[in-house]
């Protein structure tokens, strides 16, 4: 995802099920293109179509030993994307406890 903004690359990378599966198996360690494409009913061709998208995203790195290519998942995505979603929640938490407290207000009034 060749993008201005490296979230929205991650976040469009991840939109897609069978690059969100690749990614899970990668979680437990590396595998080749040929271990990560046997659990999906799709050709070597569709997963290396995905993989390229997880790469470009940052989200794995290949390498290639003999005529193996191994892939592994880079964690520094995921990390970016934890904390802009943590910004957020905090954000919201924030709001919905002032909403909560203004509740308990009017209840407390209307008693």
């Amino acid at each position: 995802m060749t993008t201005a903004d490296p979230i929205s690359g991650v976040f469009a990378a991840l939109a897609d099920p069978t690059r969100r599966a690749i990614l899970a198996r990668l979680a437990s360690g590396e595998a080749t293109v040929n271990e990560l494409a046997e659990p999906f009913p799709i050709s070597l061709q569709a997963i290396s179509k995905h993989l390229n998208v997880l790469e470009r995203a940052g989200l794995i790195a290949r390498t290639r030993e003999a005529q193996w290519r191994r892939c592994r998942i880079e964690p520094a995505p995921l990390r970016d994307i934890a904390g802009w979603v943590e910004q957020y929640r905090r954000l919201w938490e924030e709001r919905y406890d002032t909403l909560g407290g203004y509740l308990d207000d009017l209840q407390k009034e209307q008693s």
